[in-house]
């Protein structure tokens, strides 16, 4: 059956397909900053709108929250509609509330607008890696997967760097403003890019259900877990733990509900892929550590040594430089090594991390950024071989059709995973704060043993793998091009 011409067949694609990577990963880069980015800010939104700390913890964990929670129901959309039409949809939405967030005049004003600029990062990403999924294959697959890591990397360990140079440029009071506003020329010059450049959806393609009722299951689902552990600080007592059970009975619902329907939003048989279940539980693991280090280092180095917002930024430098390089290289050589890449990758996090340790450990004062340097780029090399290799296996026998539903799972898993990590080394750091005769410095060695028990509970599931003898080289897109030699693929 014929296809038009601007279809999901990578051959109609090739001239431009690297260009609207690149436009993809605009998109990412603004939305994974923005969950980091905020956290130097807080200072000045606090002096800005006299916010309270509960008003400010709701401006990083509600944008957390409504994130995780479209992701799935936004990747099976594009799955089932066009994947271009979301992401544009998204990108407007993501500007249009970048710009809302830069003009708030009061807290709850600003909270409304990072909720709404969550729904839109989290309908703009697994469109990404769909899109990946559909106009890669092969190695090449492999390299985009790789640029797609290094953004993750660098968007995540620059943000306090990008944040806090706004910040002093713009000034204290009205600083914060500009940390959002710079997404809106992007944006702006991003969107009609995304309409030359994308591609559009097949003619070919069948329309397919939407699941509402699984979509209501699952969302509420995800918000029962999440909510207790964004607000771990802030709400007092254990009454907020109750929603992890009812998360539960919710989330089986779900998965009751998924098993019966005839076009599920999620295809569980994604899970009987070993790729795929081990790669989105590595990755949950993993972010469940990798996250929480910028958080308790940022709080170390602003409110224990009185750094200023972009010095403190300034000293996740090594980790974003590592993770950047190593990704793309991770990449290109994925396809080669497979997972015992990423078990070296791990390897490499849980070395430099045991040196941020001693380097804190023999000088924790205000030289202690300096002291990290080093042990911060093994960490950052060795999770630039951790994340775009992981997803790009863990992706590798999805079919193409599939790509943004599987993305949106294993995306939501990596939002778990870091509301989950934060929660955990949050609560340790700040009792050890409370508790403990050797102030900022021994509470964040206390914190960061619960960040490497996440990372070595992470290699640990790698080893797995290994250990099983079946240490099968994973080759991006062979299950997908077998697939789509016996299915037409629809996408978009």
């Amino acid at each position: 059956m014929r296809t038009e011409p601007h279809s999901d067949d990578p051959d109609s694609t090739v001239r431009h397909r690297w260009q609207a990577l690149a436009v993809c990963l605009v998109a990412a880069f603004m939305t994974l900053l923005d969950v980091s980015i905020v956290n130097v800010a807080l200072p000045s939104i606090r002096e800005g709108l006299h916010a309270s700390p509960d008003g400010l913890q709701w401006i990083l964990s509600g944008y957390a929250l409504t994130f995780g929670l479209v992701l799935v129901p936004a990747g099976r959309l594009g799955d089932a509609r066009s994947r271009r039409a979301v992401f544009m949809a998204g990108l407007v939405l993501f500007t249009l509330t970048s710009a809302a967030a830069g003009l708030a005049q009061n807290i709850a004003w600003l909270v409304g607008a990072r909720l709404v600029q969550g729904i839109a990062g989290g309908m703009l990403n697994p469109q990404i890696a769909g899109l990946i999924q559909v106009m890669f294959r092969g190695p090449e697959r492999g390299r985009a997967f790789g640029s797609l890591g290094a953004t993750i990397g660098i968007a995540t360990a620059a943000g306090p760097i990008l944040g806090g140079a706004i910040i002093a440029l713009a000034g204290p009071m009205e600083g914060w403003r500009w940390v959002f506003y710079v997404n809106v020329p992007v944006g702006l010059i991003a969107l009609p890019l995304a309409w030359r450049l994308l591609p559009a959806p097949s003619r070919t393609r069948r329309a397919q259900s939407l699941d509402p009722v699984g979509v209501v299951l699952l969302g509420a689902g995800v918000v029962a877990l999440l909510l207790p552990f964004v607000q771990e600080q802030q709400w007092h007592g254990a009454l907020k733990w109750l929603l992890v059970p009812a998360a539960v009975v919710l989330l089986a619902s779900f998965l009751w509900w998924e098993r019966r329907h005839d076009e599920p939003m999620i295809d569980l048989g994604l899970f009987r892929l070993r790729s795929y279940a081990l790669g989105s539980t590595i990755a949950l693991l993993y972010f469940a550590g990798f996250t929480a280090i910028f958080f308790i280092f940022t709080l170390y180095l602003q409110n224990g040594l009185h750094y200023s917002a972009l010095k403190a930024g300034l000293a996740i430098t090594p980790f974003a430089v590592g993770s950047g390089a190593a990704a793309a290289v991770g990449g290109r050589v994925v396809s080669r090594f497979g997972r015992p890449l990423v078990a070296v990758g791990l390897v490499l996090v849980g070395l430099g991390l045991g040196g941020v340790l001693l380097a804190v450990h023999f000088d924790s004062g205000r030289q202690v950024a300096l002291a990290t340097a080093l042990p911060y780029l093994v960490a950052g090399i060795g999770s630039g071989l951790v994340i775009a290799p992981n997803q790009t296996i863990t992706l590798s026998e999805v079919p193409p059709e599939g790509g943004g539903s599987a993305a949106g799972v294993l995306q939501t898993g990596q939002r778990i995973g870091t509301a989950v990590g934060i929660a955990a080394v949050g609560s340790v750091f700040f009792a050890a704060v409370r508790g403990t005769h050797g102030g900022w410095a021994t509470a964040f060695q206390h914190a960061l043993y619960v960040v490497l028990a996440f990372v070595v509970a992470a290699l640990l599931a790698a080893f797995a793998d290994l250990l099983t003898g079946r240490r099968t080289v994973h080759h991006p897109g062979r299950h997908a091009r077998h697939h789509a030699d016996r299915h037409p693929v629809a996408g978009g």
